[in-house]
């Protein structure tokens, strides 16, 4: 199963339910996580004694079954939205053996952001690569002037099961 994981709940997600489709085109089993929408508390040390999220074992076992991810987060002064950030944050202190929720699985970043979406991208690929995901050399990157390239799309999507 491919988890694509959508760190905001505007163009992101929009861009997120579009590659979905590309994997239904093609028969990939898939699941749209809207991260905004789980409306997590935010991780601290303090908050961490009283327990993880209700849905966090529901959310966690979509990643210990996805065989790969698609992250769809926007740019957010230089850097990962806090959605996504506070996602991990939970997944890492919540579950004693959170690097097999990501070891070995290929992830896909994308990004329809309002800036360059480059610092981003940069930093979306250096947690996943420091959590274990083997991150796709390639990037789907999406603005105002640059439109989604369908055809990369849907090339990278088929190749997230083969790497």
């Amino acid at each position: 199963m491919i988890l694509i994981c959508a760190a905001s709940n505007g163009s992101n997600l929009a861009l997120a339910r579009r590659l979905a489709s590309f994997c239904e085109e093609s028969g990939l089993e898939h699941e749209v996580l809207d991260v905004v929408a789980l409306d997590w508390p935010l991780y601290t040390r303090e908050r961490e004694p009283l327990g993880a999220p209700l849905d966090f074992e529901e959310v966690a076992g979509r990643f210990r079954l996805a065989r790969a991810f698609v992250l769809c987060a926007p740019e957010y002064n230089g850097s990962i939205p806090p959605t996504l950030t506070n996602l991990v944050a939970w997944l890492s202190v919540a579950d004693d053996d959170f690097r097999s929720l990501f070891n070995a699985k290929p992830s896909l970043i994308a990004s329809h952001s309002g800036g360059g979406g480059a610092k981003v991208m940069f930093a979306m690929r250096t947690m996943m690569a420091h959590l274990g995901s083997d991150v796709l050399g390639r990037e789907l990157l999406v603005n105002k002037t640059r439109p989604l390239n369908e055809d990369a799309a849907r090339a990278l999507i088929g190749r997230l099961l083969t790497a």
